[in-house]
């Protein structure tokens, strides 16, 4: 498996709310900064029960992922790649209901020939009068 084949791997477990599929490009002992409700999540496990919530919370939406602005460095077993995510709820009946947007840091290595990520981090810039998370470019 490539290492950019995790952007499309994440895209059709978000839309599929696919808990397994997500988790399966998560290395055993992930650290996520999420930039919802909680510090960080540590651990796989932890990483699982936040997805649950959050695809058990679309209700009977999706969430559609798009990625802009990859950059990713690979280095022996070692990668980093960064974007910008666009995460779009739409109805069962296609309709666009809303979106948001972040900012990924992804730090991957390469175990038994699989690259699984260990540390994802996502933000948004905080504006300076408001102190609100600024959720679109």
């Amino acid at each position: 498996m490539e290492f950019k084949s995790l952007f499309e791997t994440y895209k059709n477990a978000v839309f599929q709310k696919d808990i397994e599929a997500f988790a399966s490009i998560f290395d055993e002992d992930v650290q996520v900064f999420d930039m919802w409700g909680q510090w960080t999540y540590d651990g796989l496990a932890a990483w699982k029960e936040m997805a649950k919530g959050w695809f058990t919370s679309l209700g009977t939406d999706r969430d559609v992922v798009t990625f802009d602005n990859i950059q990713m460095q690979e280095t022996g077993e070692l990668a980093t790649a960064t974007a910008f995510v666009r995460f779009t709820a739409v109805s069962e009946k296609d309709e666009e209901l809303r979106y948001l947007e972040n900012r990924l840091t992804w730090i991957a290595r390469k175990k038994n020939g699989k690259w699984g990520i260990l540390h994802q981090h996502t933000s948004g810039p905080v504006d300076f009068e408001t102190m609100k998370v600024i959720l679109r470019r």
